[in-house]
């Protein structure tokens, strides 16, 4: 997987990865907002949600010690973190920014 995670944010169009976990009640809440911020932002940018437990290495190597946690990339760079929940316009301001950088 972590091959292809590799691949995934190697994108030239930002990535959100949504670290989850389906114990994690505050996720279900990060869930619902991502849906909104996907039909904000088209086609520019892609989510991806990873699940820790199902994951725990890929989670381990991106620094992800609680969840949610968001991370944007783009050709590869990690170009923002942060954890806890986020609203739908903090998230589609910060990947219009990124998509047309």
């Amino acid at each position: 997987m972590s091959q292809k995670f590799q691949e995934l944010i190697n994108s030239e169009r930002p990535v959100l990865i949504d670290f989850f976990a389906t114990w994690c009640q505050p996720c279900k809440v990060q869930s619902s907002v991502l849906n909104s911020v996907k039909e904000n932002i088209g086609t520019s940018a892609r989510i991806v949600k990873i699940d820790i437990d199902q994951f725990p290495q890929i989670a381990a190597d991106n620094g992800v010690r609680g969840v949610p946690t968001l991370a944007v990339f783009k050709n590869g760079q990690l170009l923002w973190k942060a954890s806890g929940v986020h609203d739908v316009q903090t998230l589609t301001q910060l990947l219009e920014k990124f998509s047309n950088e």
